[in-house]
Parts: structure tokens; sequence; C-alpha cells
């Protein structure tokens, strides 16, 4: 009985966790090192005991692995492939993790595979192991390992979540590259302005005044401009970065005004058809994958949900949870959220009948995330001309501001 009790007593108390910490001593000199706790607050009472001054404290892992570049999504859905392709090939699982960890380069995720096989070699399951990293294993891809560990198809579902994975990344780099062009151009064409109005605009006034008369109108202006610019460039450039300032952190901490946007970036001209076939993608891709890892449709609209990647696709999964809970038809309730196009609810429907709705989805994914593709070509078609006009009238104007003094005195002679 007291060897029970002692048991008892030993699986109640809270794990302890790895946290690495910041802080000053009494003398103020900056201290940093590791701490196991069971939370942060236990972490600075520990350290204010030992007469130092927290001043951060995080849980490690992550960005708090050794040296080595970051852990990317290309590395965990590699890991999938590879652990997949070593239990197929009859390597045991433990032997695995070594043979992964010493294919690749990086610290940091040499020691994230070797964190999760102590876990593993501990007892554990390795779907507790990834959970303790959530930074790089999100619920979606714990829930399908543990899918496979209790049903014995672990190898089946790794290499299915490294394909979700890869085309998921996929996905998210064909619009960062779709978003990224027009922004770098038009960061290029602000900056080469600023140059023209500080430097370069001013030697051509003070040569005007020289000339003497009245200059044309729009020299006048740019003129104007630049001797704005010049004596008010910190009180300017300081309004704009306060605003960017301002905006990424509202995008970072305000949870209302990052639902407006995502809500806002859909109706855009250009961007909201694109945006919408990627959370389409999405939103099938992450549920065919579920179905065949055999999570019940309710359970899995909640990964589905967090996949989609914004808040419109995000309410409508939420929705369509609760009304498949009540007995409605998935292609019934995707229908009735009225932001699915008829062929989704139509192919979702065939596949309902048919009973091989996760080869349905997996269809409309290929077809959306082609017509992603195709999006971000159009796009870049289209931006092309259009960015070349704005540099054009910009950049052009300001040069052509400056000559018109010069052609109008070439008139006169």
């Amino acid at each position: 009985m007291a060897a029970a009790a002692a048991a008892a007593k030993k699986s109640t108390k809270p794990k302890e966790i790895m946290f690495t910490w910041e802080g000053t001593d009494k003398k103020g000199t900056k201290k940093t090192g590791e701490q196991t706790a069971t939370n942060e607050l236990a972490v600075k009472a520990i350290l204010r005991k030992q007469g130092i001054k927290p001043t951060k404290v995080k849980k490690k892992g992550g960005s708090l692995f050794g040296g080595g570049k970051p852990i990317e999504t290309g590395d965990i859905s590699l890991f999938a492939r590879q652990m997949a392709t070593m239990m197929s090939s009859g390597v045991p699982l433990l032997q695995s993790f070594d043979l992964v960890s010493q294919g690749h380069e990086n610290p940091r995720f040499q020691k994230l595979v070797m964190d999760l096989k102590a876990d593993v070699e501990a007892g554990g399951t390795l779907a507790d192991a990834m959970r303790k990293f959530p930074d790089y294993f999100d619920s979606l891809f714990c829930n399908l390992v543990h899918a496979g560990e209790q049903a014995g198809i672990l190898e089946g579902l790794l290499n299915k979540l490294a394909t979700y994975k890869e085309k998921s990344e996929s996905i998210k780099k064909r619009i960062k590259s779709a978003v990224s062009y027009p922004i770098t151009i038009l960061v290029v064409a602000l900056i080469v302005s600023a140059i023209l109005l500080i430097y370069v605009v001013p030697v051509f006034a003070d040569m005007f005044k020289s000339f003497g008369g009245q200059l044309p109108g729009m020299t006048q202006f740019v003129v104007n401009l630049s001797n704005f610019l010049v004596a008010n460039w910190l009180p300017v450039f300081g309004s704009m970065y306060g605003v960017l300032t301002a905006f990424k952190q509202a995008k970072k901490r305000s949870i209302a005004f990052q639902h407006w946007l995502e809500r806002f970036s859909l109706k855009l001209p250009l961007f909201g058809a694109l945006l919408k076939a990627s959370s389409i993608a999405r939103f099938t891709r992450t549920l065919a994958t579920m179905f065949a890892a055999g999570t019940p449709l309710v359970e899995a609209m909640d990964s589905v949900a967090g996949a989609t990647g914004n808040i419109v696709y995000y309410e409508a999964s939420i929705k369509i949870k609760n009304e498949v809970a009540t007995g409605v038809t998935l292609a019934e309730s995707m229908r009735n959220t009225g932001i699915f196009p008829n062929i989704v609810i139509q192919m979702t429907q065939i596949g309902e009948e048919a009973g091989s709705i996760d080869k349905m989805l997996n269809k409309l994914a290929d077809l959306y995330e082609e017509e992603v593709d195709n999006l971000v070509e159009s796009l870049s078609a289209m931006m092309e001309p259009m960015i070349m006009a704005f540099l054009g009238v910009v950049i052009g104007g300001l040069v052509l501001a400056m000559y018109l003094p010069i052609f109008k005195m070439g008139e006169n002679i």
C-alpha cells in the first residue's frame, strides 16, 4: 500500500521542463544559464533565491537550441519522410533517429531529433515527444502521429505528413513571392525618390536660381517637395517608421486587427482570389490527410480550421464542425457557409456518396494548388506593366521635372 501511494504521488508530481534564462546579479553583471522547473514562475523564484534578477525566461526549444541555422518547415517534412523511409526498410525506430540526426548538418536539428529519441527511449510515445516542441510539430502533426502509433500505420502517416507539409509550404512560398515582388519594387522606388529629392533636386534648384524667371509648375512642385523633405526629413521618416512599427505591433498583438486584416485581404482585387484559392487548397488538403488517418470528421475540423490561414475560413470550418456534429452532411454544411465554390461542394458530395471522400478532397487540393500557381503567374504578368508604369511616373516624373527648365531655356535661345 505504501509503495502504491508513493507511486501515485510520484505520478501526480508536475513534470519539470528545461528553461533558459537571462538576468543580472547584485553587481549588475549579465548572467545566462539553464534551469529545470515546472514553470516560468518557479524559475524566477529559484533565480531570486540565488541573488539573480531575471530579465528573460523561456522554455527551451525552438530558437533556443544550439548553434546553427533555424529549423525550417522543410527540415520537418524531410524528417517525416526520412523516418518513414527508415521504418519501411525495417530499421528500428530508435536507430532511425540516430541515422536521421547524423545525416543532417544543422546542430539545432540534430539536437531536436536526439531529444525526441531520448523521450521515446524513456518509454514515451513519439507523438508525446513531439508535443514538447510545438514550434515545429503542430497539433495536426502530433495528432496524426498519435493515430499512426495507435493503429500501427505510423510509416504511412509520416509519408502523408511529409507530403502535406511540402505542399503547404509550397503554397506559402508562392504567395510570398507574389506579394514580395511589388512590395520590393515600391520600397526601391521610395528609396530612389528620397535620394533624388534630398540630394539631387537641391543641386538643380540652386542652378535654376541662377537662370531667373518662373519655373514650370511641375518643377516648382518638385522643388517645394524637396525643400520640405530636406527641412523635415527626420519627422517624415520617423513618422513612416512609426506607422510601420505600429502596423507590425498591431498585427502581432491585436487579434481583432489580425482578423480585420485577413477579412480585408480577401476583398483585394488582385490578391483576394489568390488568398481564397490557397485557403481552399489548405482546407481540402488538411481534411484529406485527416480522413486518410481515420480521424473522425468532427475531430478533424479543429485541425482543418487552424490550417486554413484565414479567419473567414477558420470560422467557416468551426461552423461546419458544429453542423456535422448534429448530423448535417459535410457537403451541405460547406454550402451553408456560402464561401466555397460549387465545384468544391459538388465534388465533396460525390466523394461522400461514393465513400471516397479523402481521394476526392485530394483531387480538389491538387486542383486549387494548380490554380494558385496559375494565379501567381497571372499576377506577375499583370504586375510587371503596372510596376513599370508606376516607376515611369514617379522616377521619370522627377527627372522630367528637373529637365523642363533646361528644355525651356533651349526653346528661348
